[in-house]
């Protein structure tokens, strides 16, 4: 996804032209003079030169860059910070790689939740996998949900214990799992045994689980699943009754599919489009 030209154009078209042509300079400067001293004070004075309120629509521009810039209401502060690594980065990436590095482990939660945010539109984003792996631990619903929801980058690096890890734990806070990017590619065997037990556990208490965190299993239906999805079809819940349904749905199971024959009208509204993953919960 990085595009630097994509990312200069949005800041010459939003950004104000004084501090524009102030960053250029600082950028130029670092370019010509690698210097860690001047790259962390040009970062530490964006925040002065750039407006941290000024959310943008980038209706100008139609860009894979700006389109994902708005669709995370993006600032023209986080849009200048991001600029301003990326065209670092691109200078000299061995150099300025951990002095990056550097920079996030100091940030504070806004600048922290940009970086995570926009990480995937950095050169080499995967030198920073360790960094977006630690912000799963977090308890700030922010800083989890920049790594998290509407990211392609944990999809795109993560390996099936870190994608795992994130799917739960945003179960577990309660987060819109269906921001998650990727669900069914990344969905695997070790997950769909987690999900099952951890649905076992909540149902022991007497506690409701989002019926979206259910999708991951469809592939990996075992005798225990298929019990799940006996509990889901026989609920006195419409929503969990839909949840199994799209589950059997998509399985290629013959034994989940003959479930899901003993309801037929469930069937229908899937093979009919009515009622999908992302609109079982208007149901």
């Amino acid at each position: 996804m990085h595009n630097p030209i994509d990312i200069q154009n949005i800041l010459n078209t939003y950004g104000a032209p004084d501090s524009v042509a102030w960053l250029k300079g600082k950028i130029e400067s670092l370019k010509e003079n690698k210097s860690s001293k001047d790259l962390f004070m040009t970062y530490s004075l964006l925040n002065v030169k750039f407006d941290a309120a000024n959310v943008i629509s980038f209706d100008a521009l139609d860009t894979t860059s700006s389109r994902y810039l708005s669709g995370h209401k993006a600032t023209i502060l986080q849009v200048s910070r991001i600029y301003f690594l990326a065209e670092v980065l691109s200078q000299d990436i061995e150099f300025y790689t951990p002095k990056v590095a550097n920079i996030i482990q100091v940030a504070d939660t806004g600048e922290l939740e940009t970086f995570l945010k926009y990480l995937v539109l950095l050169p080499n984003p995967e030198a920073y996998k360790q960094t977006a792996v630690e912000a799963l631990r977090t308890n700030i619903a922010t800083i989890f949900d920049a790594i998290s929801l509407n990211n392609p980058y944990p999809a795109e690096y993560f390996n099936d214990q870190q994608w795992n890890q994130m799917f739960l734990k945003a179960a577990f806070m309660e987060r819109d799992l269906s921001q998650i990017a990727s669900i069914d590619e990344r969905a695997n065997e070790d997950l769909a045994r987690i999900i099952s037990d951890y649905a076992h556990e909540r149902w022991a208490a007497g506690r409701k689980i989002d019926p979206l965190f259910w999708r991951p299993v469809s592939k990996f239906l075992n005798e225990q699943l298929l019990g799940d999805m006996k509990t889901l079809l026989n609920s006195d819940d419409v929503v969990e009754n839909l949840a199994g349904a799209l589950c059997c749905y998509y399985s290629e199971n013959e034994k989940a599919l003959a479930l899901l024959n003993g309801k037929p009208e469930l069937k229908h509204k899937i093979a009919d489009g009515h009622t999908t993953w992302n609109t079982i919960k208007q149901q």
